[in-house]
């Protein structure tokens, strides 16, 4: 029997403290081993569709999976597979529209708790869709926040975005009409829209924040400029193979001799402290998060268990 569990069930059993719990785990525990595999996203482009896979193993949760999507003109539709390593036997499929938001906001939150000055208290964002909630979901539980700056292009995204969002986050949330307002003494930047220009001008960030770009995983695609890129003492990613594929702020850079692959750190070398994040507090501090697939069957893993331990969701036999 396959456990099947719907956007509703996702949402009953996975909240922001035990995503940011699994994502450190999963971070911690990569620095310390060898057998966990990341295999990065692929994807196949038809006239009006694309198909996205990314698939990964790992062995200290007893776990292997892969998540798929679709997207198209309606948008798009997650769903996860998980199997037990040992047997190969398919687990559970689980929806993950909402599984992805969370997880993606859950290792922002880890990067911005290794990352960002620990008396961080104003955060800006650029970006009011789906994303920007988890976004300020997870940051509220690993600094103190006291306000938040939140811009769109459109007034009315950016002003019923900070309507809804004032319920979860303990802060002033503020609507704010420039890009120049939103990082002005801002501690904290998060870019999570789909541009593919630069959302703000790097020559006016502040020394010591703390900038999380999420937006994209295209390398057409480049939310930030080459100013914040070279001013930032620390580049960190997820996992620089799949960055070479997919973090176009980097390419042209790199292309012209600008920085260099070396440079880079994985997210793994922060959590363990392998390497320090900041010397002073005027660093100033970027994560470049694309999302991979050992978070996701981290995620899944854990809402698995718990899914089986509640008994929420549907068992369905497809090998009869």
């Amino acid at each position: 029997m396959v456990l099947y569990l719907n956007e509703e069930d996702v949402k009953n059993i996975l909240s922001i403290d035990d995503a940011l719990l699994e994502i450190e785990k999963l971070f911690s525990t990569q620095s310390q081993s060898n057998d966990i595999i990341n295999h990065p996203r692929e994807r196949l482009k038809n006239k009006k569709t694309m198909f996205h896979y990314m698939a990964a193993s790992l062995p200290y949760l007893g776990y292997m999976g892969y998540k798929a999507y679709v997207s198209s003109k309606n948008g798009f539709t997650f769903r996860v597979f998980l199997h037990e390593i040992e047997t190969g036997e398919l687990l559970s499929i689980m929806d993950a529209n909402y599984m992805g938001m969370i997880r993606t906001g859950a290792v922002s939150g880890v990067a911005a708790k290794y990352m960002s000055k620990k008396s961080s208290k104003t955060a800006a964002v650029f970006g009011t869709g789906f994303q920007a909630e988890g976004q300020l979901l997870a940051l509220s539980k690993v600094r103190d926040l006291e306000k938040v700056k939140i811009y769109s292009r459109k007034k009315e995204n950016r002003e019923s975005f900070s309507e809804s969002i004032s319920a979860f986050v303990n802060a002033e949330i503020k609507s704010v009409n420039s890009t120049e307002e939103a990082i002005d003494n801002a501690d904290i930047v998060i870019t999570c829209t789909t541009s593919k220009e630069p959302v703000f001008d790097g020559e006016n960030l502040e020394k010591g924040i703390h900038i999380s770009a999420i937006g994209g995983n295209f390398l057409f695609k480049s939310e930030i400029d080459e100013k914040t890129i070279t001013k930032s003492s620390i580049i960190v990613v997820e996992d620089i193979e799949q960055s070479k594929l997919e973090a176009g702020e980097f390419l042209q850079l790199i292309d012209r001799g600008r920085i260099y692959w070396d440079q880079f750190v994985e997210l793994k070398d922060i959590v363990s402290q392998k390497v320090n994040a900041r010397e002073s507090e005027d660093d100033i501090t970027l994560f470049k998060s694309i999302g991979i697939a050992i978070e996701d069957v981290a995620i899944a893993s854990h809402i698995y268990k718990i899914a089986k331990e509640n008994k929420i969701g549907k068992n369905i036999d497809i090998y009869s």
